[in-house]
């Protein structure tokens, strides 16, 4: 099946708003959080929103950032894995909270930003939450305007 979007990107239609999310990308990729952690949180919230074009393009970076095809397969299950590191996990843990706010009365519990306190200082962890909403952000333009994953013919 393929799928039209429903508009050209938004950003492709607003210059002014690629400079914007190349600055957000900048901030979130300079406060020392492993850029493969990045590419983690990226691809977890995105499988979260159902974004088919951050799902790919996430999945595509993280190899291209040396991610093997065990731990992006099992991103989806980290939890059931053995394939993470804590820090990692706390992290994927944080994203996850951050992108299902109205899931539950307190939208990210203390446990989980006091684990993930415990692996990253308050820059970095800036970094993940920024990195987080900047991956929501885009998951809900691509979303909203059926942005489609890139066809490819293997």
């Amino acid at each position: 099946m393929v799928i039209e979007p429903r508009i050209q990107n938004p950003a492709n239609l607003l210059p002014d708003a690629v400079k914007a999310i190349n600055l957000l990308y900048k901030a979130a990729h300079s406060a020392g959080v492993p850029d493969s952690t990045l590419e983690l949180v990226h691809l977890r919230a995105s499988q979260i929103n159902g974004c088919s074009a951050c799902v790919d393009a996430g999945a595509r970076s993280a190899r291209k950032a040396g991610e093997t095809e065990e731990r992006l397969f099992a991103v989806a299950v980290w939890r059931e894995t053995p394939y993470f590191t804590e820090a990692e996990r706390a992290a994927l843990a944080l994203a996850e909270a951050a992108t299902r706010l109205a899931d539950r009365a307190d939208a990210v519990p203390d446990d989980i930003w006091a684990e993930a306190a415990r692996h990253f200082g308050e820059k970095e962890l800036a970094a993940i939450v920024l990195w987080v909403a900047t991956a929501n952000f885009f998951n809900r333009i691509n979303a909203t305007t059926r942005q489609p994953a890139p066809q490819t013919w293997g």
